[in-house]
């Protein structure tokens, strides 16, 4: 089973990069982040064509997350994250699909730190915490996936000193997901590759894919039964060179 997490930036604007991609790996189920499109200009039907059955959790202009399956199984479970009332942020989804529950997020960014974005941020991530603590606790093997806005180690950022005061890399949002690991998930892409530099973002400025200027941020975490069977992984870097592509690549892993 090949799960592959992969934010757009802008469905409709990327949809023929997605369907190249898509084509070229068919990997079994993907989460897609940063939609960028209200509920009903999520293009379905061209997916669907494409081999792909979705749900989808859009919100104009901005965020907005989706899960496609090339099987039919696909049981959503939730969208939304419990806990404040107020956020209205299309962020978070979830589905069964094959016997694995599939969560697919978009963490907020929190830029500029400190301030409220940055306090928005921090507060998702705990009110996430307490909803991955919950799953943990429910005996069916979980994937957590999408763009977490967070390099966790200086190994996943491109000279890490140009980062220090950037909410992405603030001691507060890596002390965050060093807690949410803590609570008995697995950094897939870190076990199969410990000590290599990997990026899954380059920004669309100053040549930073050329020049290999990254950030890793888009990550897939397992629970501990699905660690047991996790069998591959990696980022399909060359699709960020592609024309019209978003400034991140997809990440994938296999498991059995």
């Amino acid at each position: 089973m090949k799960i592959a997490t992969y934010n757009v930036n802008s469905i409709n604007a990327r949809l023929p990069v997605v369907l190249r991609w898509l084509e070229e790996t068919k990997p079994d189920v993907v989460c897609l982040q940063e939609l960028k499109a209200p509920q009903e200009k999520f293009p379905e039907q061209v997916l669907r064509s494409a081999g792909y059955h979705a749900i989808w959790h859009g919100q104009k202009s901005y965020n907005g997350v989706a899960i496609l399956s090339r099987s039919e199984d696909i049981q959503e479970m939730g969208r939304g994250l419990a806990g404040d009332p107020e956020d209205v942020q299309s962020r978070l989804i979830e589905a069964q699909i094959n016997g694995v529950h599939v969560v697919c997020l978009y963490l907020p960014n929190g830029n500029p730190a400190p301030g409220p974005k940055f306090d928005y941020k921090l507060s998702w991530f705990e009110r996430f915490k307490q909803h991955t603590a919950q799953l943990l606790t429910k005996g069916t093997p979980v994937v957590l996936t999408g763009d977490y806005n967070v390099m966790p180690t200086d190994l996943d950022v491109y000279k890490p000193e140009r980062w220090v005061n950037d909410a992405l890399f603030r001691p507060e949002s890596r002390e965050a997901f060093h807690t949410l690991l803590a609570q008995g998930w697995t950094d897939a892409i870190r076990k199969l590759y410990p000590t290599e530099t990997i990026y899954t973002y380059w920004d669309y400025f100053r040549d930073a894919f050329s020049r290999n200027a990254g950030l890793r941020i888009d990550h897939f975490l397992l629970s501990p039964d699905l660690d047991k069977r996790l069998l591959a992984g990696g980022v399909d870097r060359n699709v960020r060179g592609w024309e019209k592509s978003s400034d991140h690549a997809p990440v994938w892993i296999e498991i059995s």
